[in-house]
């Protein structure tokens, strides 16, 4: 495939994750609420070894060991610091009885800016090296799962129909296309490989104040347990792909 038909297969498939809040429909709440947070840890190792282990290396080797780099990670990690002050965008990776205030087209909103912003990222990566823009999709799916378990869980606690909650939630999905096709775009008139360093700060900021966060107040040391155990497996998978395309 070329690069093109990888970033449209990449992001397309990434839409279709906003398809697993069904779920919540099917499975037990118990259930729910064992998997939801190891998976949350999964994905917050994912993202931080997406960043330092791939993307800020790949980024040095396009851009050299420059101060612009380092102000391209920290402008990513600040983008995603302003959403969350300004459009007050907290993704909820819980149950959905445990949404206390639905706050539904605000959620769609803040994630379908999130989602093209992912779009930029998966194509920046992809413009790279192909190798370089699977291993950021990866990073980016194990962080979509629990993620859209969340955000369905809003729309449905806000009133709205699961039917409708699953397809506006695809449809903010959808935004990662759209960033994705701008992003490849300009790539034929300009250097876009800043979107590296950009995209590895958004993931930085999304694993540190997004989702360590949501995992880290347990007293109960077995899930202590499960929930670092999780988080070093996120970091293994992104750590073996990169060996295995090496």
């Amino acid at each position: 495939m070329n690069t093109l038909e990888w970033i449209l297969l990449s992001t397309f498939t990434m839409s279709l994750f906003s398809f697993v809040g069904v779920f919540t429909l099917v499975l037990k709440e118990d259930l729910l609420k064992k998997i939801i947070l190891p998976l949350v840890s999964l994905s917050a190792g994912a993202l931080l070894g997406g960043a330092f282990l791939h993307m800020i290396p790949e980024a040095v080797e396009a851009m050299g060991n420059s101060q612009s780099l380092w102000l391209w990670v920290i402008a990513g990690f600040s983008m995603f610091f302003l959403m969350e002050q300004f459009i007050h965008w907290h993704h909820c990776h819980r149950t959905p009885h445990e949404h206390k205030t639905p706050v539904t087209y605000l959620i769609l909103i803040a994630d379908g800016l999130h989602n093209f912003i992912g779009g930029l990222a998966i194509a920046g990566a992809f413009l790279v090296d192909v190798r370089v823009g699977i291993v950021t999709w990866l990073a980016c799916a194990a962080h979509e799962i629990p993620q859209e378990f969340g955000d369905f869980g809003v729309l449905v606690h806000g009133g709205w129909s699961k039917k409708k909650a699953l397809w506006f939630n695809f449809l903010s999905g959808l935004t990662m296309m759209i960033g994705a096709l701008i992003a490849y775009y300009f790539s034929g008139s300009y250097d876009i490989s800043f979107l590296l360093p950009f995209a590895a700060g958004n993931f930085i900021y999304i694993a540190a104040s997004d989702l360590i966060p949501e995992v880290k107040h347990s007293q109960n040391i077995k899930t202590n347990i499960i929930h670092f155990a999780s988080f070093l497996a996120g970091v293994a998978l992104i750590f073996a792909v990169r060996i295995i395309f090496e």
